[in-house]
């Protein structure tokens, strides 16, 4: 039987909308819409809010681009618009900026601690959901983070379990999103803020073509020798690591 008007299709397929650009359907989380704004500019629709008839493009940079190359907008939307040459890189910033306002509200509702000595404290309590990683930070730093996640789980009977870590913005952005200066490693605590935010670290990653996040071992390649506890950790973190705590 056909399908058509929703009949016979699960709720989930009900919801998916097809790519503009390669046909597939998708989910909307996988997606970006575009809405045609009265003056006839293109206007990327990250939350999927506005009103009007809508395009729909696989959220991935490339598929932006080829959009805007073969005028696939135009033709979805039934009218002529206006876009920028830029619209790719616009959708990017626009994606970004999603992401450090959804950590600013996690942080607002108590579920972000700043500073190498505070993330290990709340590892060893078992109280981090993901690690936030200032983009060209120090890698030292990172690996010994990555180490104590790794002994806190093992600890706790989880193994050498992956902690998340987002790594997709630099210092000064961390700063503005936490009100907080020099920040260079934070942790996200488990709750609904945190998996918002890491829900739009993981498209916005997704649209770069890179990856939010990873195993701990990412950061750590080479063998090591296990450390001892996480307060030793602290006494051997890098200076920038430490800023927070002084």
């Amino acid at each position: 039987m056909t399908k058509r008007d929703g009949e016979n299709m699960s709720e989930a397929e009900a919801s998916e909308r097809t790519c503009i650009v390669t046909r597939r359907r998708e989910a909307p989380e996988a997606m970006i819409r575009f809405v045609r704004a009265p003056d006839g500019v293109l206007t990327p629709d990250i939350r999927s809010r506005l009103p009007g008839r809508g395009a729909w493009v696989t959220a991935r940079a490339e598929m932006v681009a080829e959009a805007l190359k073969k005028q696939a907008f135009s033709r979805q939307l039934k009218a002529k618009v206006s876009a920028s040459p830029s619209l790719p890189a616009d959708v990017d910033r626009l994606l970004e900026a999603d992401c450090l306002q959804s950590l600013a509200m996690a942080n607002k509702a108590g579920a972000v601690v700043a500073g190498f000595g505070k993330v290990c404290e709340a590892l060893e309590k078992g109280a981090v959901a993901a690690l936030l990683e200032a983009r060209g930070g120090s890698a030292d730093g990172r690996r010994k983070l990555a180490q104590a996640a790794r002994r806190a789980a093992t600890a706790r009977g989880r193994g050498e379990r992956a902690t998340e870590a987002i790594s997709l913005f630099d210092s000064l952005q961390l700063d503005l999103a936490l009100g907080r200066t020099n920040v260079i490693h934070a942790a996200l605590a488990p709750g609904g803020p945190t998996q918002a935010f890491l829900a739009r670290c993981r498209r916005l990653a997704a649209y770069r073509g890179e990856s939010a996040s990873g195993d701990a071992k990412d950061h750590d390649s080479e063998q090591t020798n296990e450390l001892g506890p996480l307060n030793d950790v602290i006494e051997q973190a890098q200076p920038e690591d430490r800023k927070l705590d002084e």
